[in-house]
């Protein structure tokens, strides 16, 4: 079964948007994802893994090719680099945010946001305002705010890159909870081999702009911590197929 499939797809910016000026993103992006996959989209900046992640999303329409979702679009949550929370709202309202443009009714939407929050290691802070809250924690509003409408497809565009190490980890560990808990198909930017080689469980390595898949790497059983045998593996073969991305570029 298929969630989500991209077959030969091009994306060029015109002059004056505020995206670049002429730049042609993809050309002939091709992959699928099915249902309950973890999937990490890995290449050097600016190749395009965003503009991938915004036409997944439905936020975004190819100039040619096909994005299709064979069993119809499914209900989707984004977490985005920046957390872009309502600095005037609390945690609750934040996360509540995707249920009140549904129109639940309100007892029901505080219940379900004040359970993501939960969910996402926020229990407590309901109430908190961006402001009182860590770069790490923010983050979890955004993710939270994510999952409250309990979405299929997850997508995640470079969500821990500016954080510290540590806060990183313990952000990557919960989401890879989270994807288990939800049972979610998730689709996950990042740059870095070893975040893709902990948290997923196949990784797609594209090449400089104009983006295109150069490598589809279904990663090994046994990564049961980021310093298992197996996980180092993964990230040597993940580091070595960008390598030859960058070279035949």
């Amino acid at each position: 079964m298929t969630l989500l499939a991209l077959s030969e797809v091009g994306k060029r910016f015109a002059g004056g948007t505020r995206f670049a000026d002429g730049t042609e993103a993809l050309r002939g992006l091709s992959f699928s994802i099915a249902p309950g996959e973890f999937v990490a989209l890995v290449g050097p900046s600016g190749c395009g893994k965003s503009t991938a992640l915004r036409l997944a999303a439905g936020l975004l329409t190819p100039d040619a090719g096909m994005v299709a979702w064979p069993d119809g679009r499914p209900e989707t949550g984004f977490v985005f680099q920046e957390p872009t929370l309502m600095p005037w709202a609390d945690a609750l309202t934040n996360a509540r945010l995707p249920l009140d443009l549904g129109r639940v009714p309100r007892r029901q939407a505080d219940a379900r946001a004040a359970a993501a929050l939960a969910r996402a290691g926020l229990d407590g802070f309901a109430r908190a305002y961006p402001r009182e809250l860590s770069g790490g924690m923010k983050m979890r509003v955004s993710l939270a705010r994510a999952l409250v409408a309990q979405p299929r497809l997850l997508l995640l565009d470079e969500p821990f890159a500016a954080l510290d190490e540590i806060t990183r980890h313990a952000l990557g560990d919960d989401l890879k909870r989270l994807w288990r808990e939800y049972g979610l198909t998730v689709l996950f930017v990042t740059h870095s081999a070893a975040e893709s080689a902990w948290l997923a469980g196949r990784v797609l390595v594209m090449t400089p702009r104009p983006g295109r898949i150069a490598a589809d790497i279904a990663l090994p059983p046994g990564r049961d911590s980021r310093l298992a045998p197996a996980t180092i593996e993964a990230q040597r073969a993940i580091s070595a197929a960008l390598s030859q991305a960058m070279a035949a570029a």
